[in-house]
């Protein structure tokens, strides 16, 4: 079915709880266990028919977060989800202590149960309206920054739209879109500011009423950690200063004598990898998706199947348009049993990347829509990670089919940026980390902290005052999951370190790479993260060596890639 034809109409919450809760009173009830099975799947099928209301709603919000219906729609979910969660938790409380849970186990393996304790943690009737008050902030911030309209050059731009203007090779150019970008930032700091003091204060206040210290827990809990701790994550941070930021920094010296730049560079400069100009993709969007038709189809039987079906149901949506919000996603819409890829295109080798990393994601997902129960489909979200930024290393066979004359500047850049964001992506992990442990910090004071972080994690930031908003310590706000996903975006970090092993792998042999690729993917979320990498043969990322060997394979590439010719 395509995504236009997909029908929605607003659920009764009423009736909602009424059969949840109807599920929960029959599976106490059951007398043998194919009774409480034949429940427990009538369960699993109205959870994925709700669920799919609820996504559909929030995806036509997010492609024009104008439409009047769909913003009443998210206004209505954000209010329905945490009351909702009250039966959802009540259900899983009798799974746990159902007569028959080893024999659950038995068939849908023992993670149901781990993961169903991990849930049970998250939650109290006592936070519902904390959790619907944080609904409509985080609705309010993604609002905010679809409203974005700068001034440039006599035009007027949304966020996404001025973000190639951000990598132009005139210096001049680029310096003054980094500028407009940050002073519309600039304008809404007291909203921003205001937004994020609130959640912070919210997620602190949840995690003492569930009894913990703060949020550090409880947001742990809630991002589905099953197999590590604050203190392995600590354990990876310091790793990453130690092998992986000296390493970076020394691809960011290479580039200021490219660019002929007084190293440490500002903001600015940093965005420019060649002279001449960044990789650039050789076609339009309709190009971008022929040519990512033909590495699927070239991939594999599988990923061939599951790209045509993508394009034939409409089931992306990648232009970037008035009122769309910034960034990108993959979500799924179970009850047709498919993925959804929203983008927003806009000239850079970004688009390119979507299309290989949100269907990254997308591959995952469509390949396990048959598992039961729905939650073993896909791993916790480091795992899901993995799918989407490992794919990206395998469409490099392909790079010309997208780049053409700019292919050796993407491959040079596409490796150089995976070295290069893990340090930041770790310093979002670490600065979210020192903000819930001291949540009364005032907004100032947090940008102080982001500032003192950049100086440890990415000291070829010239902290000069050119671009206020960045250099006074602010740039974190255009970080949506700061915002939304507390402490999510170490995820992509541990996933970039075990995708860097597929790129070796890739050089290697391609074919015997994707081999892991496949035994990795193919186990969908049926174990935990660390166990699903054991399985499939590769390390974990809280192994030293394994971020220490990622690091010499990598940069010993960079240093030797042949940029003749390249200015």
């Amino acid at each position: 079915m395509k995504f236009s034809e997909m029908p929605y109409e607003r659920p009764e919450l009423e009736k909602v709880k009424e059969t949840l809760a109807d599920f929960t009173k029959r599976l106490r009830a059951a007398e043998t266990y194919e009774a409480a099975r034949a429940i427990f799947l009538e369960q699993e099928e109205y959870g994925k028919h709700i669920s799919t209301l609820s996504t559909l709603a929030f995806i036509r919000h997010s492609i024009d977060t104008r439409d009047s219906f769909y913003d009443k729609e998210v206004k209505f979910w954000n209010e329905a989800d945490p009351e909702i969660e009250e039966y959802n938790q009540k259900w899983t409380a009798a799974l746990l202590e159902s007569p028959y849970r080893r024999d659950f186990a038995a068939e849908y393996g023992e993670i149901i149960f781990l993961n169903a304790e991990i849930r049970l943690k998250t939650f109290s009737p006592a936070i519902i309206a904390e959790l619907q008050e944080e609904n409509d902030l985080n609705q309010e911030y993604e609002k905010l920054l679809a409203s974005a309209q700068i001034p440039f050059e006599g035009k007027v731009y949304t966020l996404s739209q001025l973000f190639p203007l951000k990598t132009d090779a005139d210096d001049a150019r680029r310096l003054a879109a980094w500028k407009a970008e940050g002073a519309w930032y600039k304008k809404q700091q007291e909203r921003l500011d205001g937004i994020y003091d609130k959640l912070v204060h919210l997620r602190d206040s949840m995690g003492k009423k569930l009894g913990y210290d703060g949020y550090t827990q409880l947001g742990y809990y809630r991002m589905g950690r099953n197999c590590y701790t604050k203190e392995d994550v600590e354990k990876f941070r310091a790793a990453v200063v130690k092998f992986l930021v000296p390493v970076a920094d020394g691809i960011y010296r290479r580039q200021a004598k490219r660019l002929g730049k007084e190293y440490p560079m500002n903001f600015a400069d940093n965005a420019l990898t060649f002279r001449s100009g960044n990789a650039r993709p050789c076609g339009d969007a309709d190009a971008i998706l022929a040519a990512g038709k033909k590495f699927y189809d070239e991939l594999s039987p599988e990923t061939s199947e599951f790209f045509r079906m993508m394009l034939d149901n409409q089931l992306m949506d990648v232009l970037s348009t008035e009122g769309k919000e910034a960034g990108g996603y993959c979500t799924s819409l179970y009850e047709y049993e498919v993925p959804f890829i929203f983008a927003n295109f806009n000239g850079t080798r970004d688009d390119v990347e979507t299309v290989t990393h949100e269907a990254g994601h997308a591959f995952a997902d469509w390949y396990n829509r048959k598992r039961i129960p729905l939650e073993t489909m896909l791993p916790t979200l480091e795992g899901c990670e993995v799918h989407s930024m490992s794919m990206e290393f395998f469409a490099w066979p392909w790079a010309e089919t997208f780049f053409g004359q700019d292919t050796r500047k993407f491959l040079y850049s596409h490796l150089a940026g995976a070295i290069t964001f893990i340090p930041y992506g770790t310093m979002v992990d670490h600065f979210q980390h020192i903000v819930y442990e001291k949540p009364d910090l005032t907004p100032r004071q947090r940008h102080d902290v982001w500032k003192e972080l950049l100086g440890i994690y990415m000291p070829w930031v010239k902290l000069d005052g050119d671009i206020p908003f960045y250099s006074d310590g602010e740039g974190w706000q255009r970080q949506h999951h700061i915002y939304s996903r507390p402490f999510y975006y170490i995820d992509y970090c541990l996933a970039q370190t075990v995708s860097l092993q597929f790129w070796a792998k890739i050089m290697e042999d391609r074919h015997d790479a994707w081999k892991y690729y496949m035994a990795y993917t193919a186990q969908g979320g049926k174990e935990p993260f660390t166990a699903l990498l054991q399985n499939a043969g590769l390390d974990s990322p809280f192994e030293e060596k394994c971020l220490r060997g990622v690091c010499e394979k990598a940069s010993a590439w960079l240093e030797n890639f042949d940029l003749t010719g390249i200015e």
